[in-house]
């Protein structure tokens, strides 16, 4: 008999979704072992156990893939919605292999979103404590000021908890609004929006333009790429020893300037 391992790891391992879509998956009843409807916590042996989800067997996957997609504006960060909204699963259907979102982007955020069948790879990347940076051009209305930029690089209470030091630096400014630049080191729903808001400032657009060492570039909205082997090594080195160089610099909390 083989070892027992936590459901949500063994979905996540077969490429069928992220860790936390699993858990969803569990507490919606959809995942079954050997006929028995599981929930949050369950084991199984998948050397032994039929785990099932909505009646269908779930397999370990065979090539692990790695994409970068450039998501445009208006789509949702999942592989299906509910609501017939637009969402990014329509982007890669050119994939052959099931992939999954690594993380999300807000339907009206845009830029690069990792995709990836590789379960261990997109915990690494999503885990808090791995601290992989993630690069964001925001562009806030009517402007901002010494005190607002201090606050959101030293941390804010949002949500009753305070967001971890960020990098911020004010790339352009002109009447009425100002281009920003923002690294965060912590994956927290909307977590830029809402820090925006608390300051009094409207996110008017808010773009991903770097995941760790990768960079969006000049892929084109709503296209994919496949990762290069270079790439995903360094991503993968990158959460395994932490935020390097200069990014972990900015990150430290107290750095911003401004370059009018």
């Amino acid at each position: 008999m083989g070892e027992k391992i936590r459901l949500q790891k063994i979905l996540s391992d077969c490429g069928v979704a992220s860790r936390r879509k699993s858990e969803e998956f569990l507490a919606a009843g959809r995942v079954s072992v050997n006929g028995i409807p599981a929930k949050i916590g369950d084991k199984a042996d998948p050397q032994k156990d039929a785990v099932t989800l909505d009646g269908r067997p779930v397999r370990a996957q065979g090539e692990k893939v790695y994409l970068m997609l450039h998501k445009p504006r208006g789509y949702i960060t999942t592989m299906h919605d509910e609501m017939e909204r637009k969402c990014v699963a329509e982007l890669v259907r050119g994939v052959s292999e099931r992939v999954y979102p690594v993380g999300r982007l807000d339907r009206e955020s845009e830029g690069l979103l990792l995709m990836t069948n590789d379960g261990g790879f997109a915990n690494a990347m999503t885990h808090p404590s791995r601290h992989v940076p993630k690069v964001y051009r925001v562009t806030v209305r009517p402007g901002i000021r010494e005190d607002q930029l201090n606050q959101i690089a030293e941390g804010m209470m949002i949500d009753g908890r305070k967001t971890a030091p960020a990098g911020v630096r004010v790339l352009t400014e002109e009447p009425g609004r100002a281009v920003l630049e923002i690294i965060l080191r912590e994956g927290r729903n909307r977590e830029i929006r809402k820090m925006c808001e608390q300051l009094g400032l409207e996110t008017a657009r808010l773009k991903r333009t770097a995941f760790g060492c990768l960079r969006l570039g000049m892929l084109p909205p709503g296209k994919w790429r496949r990762l290069t082997e270079w790439e995903v090594t360094a991503l993968k080195k990158e959460a395994g020893e932490g935020y390097p160089g200069s990014a972990r610099r900015q990150a430290a909390g107290k750095i911003h300037s401004k370059n009018v």
